[in-house]
């Protein structure tokens, strides 16, 4: 099986992940069609109808993404076939082809997951949408990115929790790629900054 086309988008909660990815399937990236993958929005859509008619998740799967999503816990690399199996199922739904870019958002979470990823994933171009704490706050706060007003889960507590986590087991993939010579992008985000800022910036710099 030849691996999908991918660019990783790397960045706390609130970074803005989420709106760059919906604007690039609007718009495009480089000349090419952008699925998104949000793997946060498909846990809760899994958890929410048990994986739709066809799925291929067991009821001990779906009570492993409900785990996830109550804790806010990773999946692990022995659970790596649940985010196999969404993964494909959007591929399929959204018949992704050889020359569209496929934006992955919230996986890989961790290096771990990274290396399977990688066996089905080919990340060419890294994201990293660098957001202080204080900044992911006020945003939040804003709704600056405008995705925010459904979320049950933006309490100070679980944000705080979030940034802990992305910091010890998310951020180290940006050694992990830049050791693959994966190319690097880097984006400074404020309180205002919108998704066409990011992705008007992500075009121009190829």
């Amino acid at each position: 099986m030849s691996r999908f086309r991918g660019v990783l988008l790397i960045g706390v909660t609130g970074s803005g992940k989420t709106p760059l990815g919906n604007t690039c399937v609007q718009e495009g990236l480089w000349g090419r069609r952008c699925c998104h993958f949000d793997f946060g929005a498909n846990l809760r859509r899994v958890a929410a109808t048990g994986g739709g008619n066809g799925s291929l998740l067991t009821d001990k799967d779906i009570s492993i993404v409900a785990n996830s999503l109550r804790t806010g816990a990773l999946l692990e690399n022995d659970n790596f076939h649940i985010a196999q199996g969404i993964l494909m199922g959007f591929a399929e739904e959204k018949k992704l082809g050889n020359d569209d870019l496929l934006l992955l958002n919230g996986m890989p979470r961790h290096i771990g997951q990274a290396e399977d990823v990688d066996v089905l994933v080919d990340v060419g171009t890294v994201v990293h949408l660098n957001c202080t704490p204080e900044v992911v706050y006020e945003r939040i706060r804003m709704n600056s990115g405008g995705d925010r007003s459904e979320r049950l889960d933006d309490s100070f507590e679980e944000i705080e929790k979030k940034v802990k986590l992305f910091e010890e087991r998310t951020f180290p993939l940006l050694n992990h790629y830049q050791g693959k010579c994966v190319k690097m992008r880097e984006y400074n985000v404020l309180a205002g900054t919108t998704a066409e800022n990011i992705h008007d910036w992500l075009s121009s710099s190829g």
